[in-house]
């Protein structure tokens, strides 16, 4: 695992101009660190660099998959991943009101069932096997209690520590803004902003439902990391063509790479293409695939939508309160 303890955030290089890629790299915090303005979603839509940017969101996000495939699983499917936000921001309210204090899985259970997630057996087996693989742990010091409260791993947390970076770089390179520095002044955020986003990607119809395409990949284990990495393999300014061609050559390198079952991705893949959504520049898996324009856009809304929402949150944080480490930063 990645050591976030270095402030790893995405490097804003090439956004907007030819030849621009996303690495990770370390980053403390900056001076000149402040509380951002907010955005919407068209007005993300309407940047010239959308494009460019997204592209470098969707492999920061491969990058994250690639070095913990484990601590991502909790959002292998669309359900598991608006699960696991869901519990996530229960367990910073309880941090908050009571710091130290975990939260019990019954909890959990009765948030989830009560969302409209899962059923309440689906919601026990999904906390039991994030127990089994440590994404999540019982508190030290609770042993022989009959109801032991969890927390997130060390792991989990600088996973989404990251996640969160990854998205806010993505703002800030549209707008010039200083979200990343701002977190990395104040690692205290990450559990101020993650219920609200919880809150509100939970109450957006757009993210429950997703469209089309969309909605075909997200429903499959690691959909959201298909559709990653074929707009990530899109061409350079290819937004605006009817079919925009990928540097996908083959469904069973794209499953072997992203360690999925070739199967389950070729049925998709195959319904994927009966609804023109993506196909192949010549003989089926002998030449480049393409995605159509229509799906390219459902990808670039989805991340538009859950960029804003993810903004609102993290303004919501500086409304009303000042954030002690974010103002020692803007001093230095």
């Amino acid at each position: 695992m990645m050591n976030l303890q270095s402030n790893v955030a995405v490097a804003r290089t090439g956004a907007g101009s030819q030849g621009g890629s996303a690495r990770l790299v370390a980053r403390g915090p900056g001076a000149g660190a402040q509380a951002p303005k907010g955005v919407t979603a068209d007005d993300l839509l309407a940047h010239p660099a959308l494009g460019d940017c997204i592209r470098n969101q969707a492999q920061a996000l491969l990058l994250l998959h690639q070095h913990s495939p484990r601590t991502a699983s909790p959002f292998a499917t669309q359900q598991r991943w608006l699960v696991s936000q869901a519990a996530l921001a229960k367990y910073f309210r309880n941090e908050a009101a009571m710091a130290g204090s975990g939260v019990l899985s019954e909890r959990l259970v009765n948030v989830i069932v009560d969302q409209g997630l899962a059923s309440r057996n689906t919601a026990s087996a999904f906390i039991r096997e994030m127990l089994k693989y440590g994404v999540v742990r019982h508190l030290a010091g609770t042993e022989g209690r009959r109801h032991r409260p969890i927390e997130p791993s060390p792991e989990t947390l600088a996973a989404l520590a990251l996640w969160l970076s990854i998205h806010l770089a993505t703002l800030d390179a549209l707008d010039g803004g200083e979200r990343v520095a701002a977190l990395c002044a104040d690692r205290s955020l990450l559990g101020a902003v993650q219920p609200l986003i919880a809150d509100g990607l939970l109450a957006s119809r757009a993210v429950r439902e997703p469209s089309k395409t969309f909605s075909l990949f997200t429903w499959i284990n690691d959909g959201g990391i298909v559709m990653d990495r074929l707009i990530a393999g899109c061409r350079h300014g290819a937004g605006g063509a009817k079919r925009i061609l990928t540097d996908v050559e083959s469904v069973s390198a794209l499953a072997q790479r992203l360690k999925l079952s070739r199967t389950q991705l070729g049925r998709k893949i195959a319904a994927a293409e009966a609804m023109g959504s993506l196909g192949w520049s010549g003989t089926r898996g002998k030449s480049t695939m393409w995605v159509s324009d229509e799906f390219w856009r459902e990808y670039h809304i989805a991340q538009a939508v859950k960029l804003t929402i993810i903004d609102a949150a993290f303004v919501a944080c500086f409304e009303g309160a000042r954030r002690p480490a974010v103002e020692e930063a803007l001093s230095a």
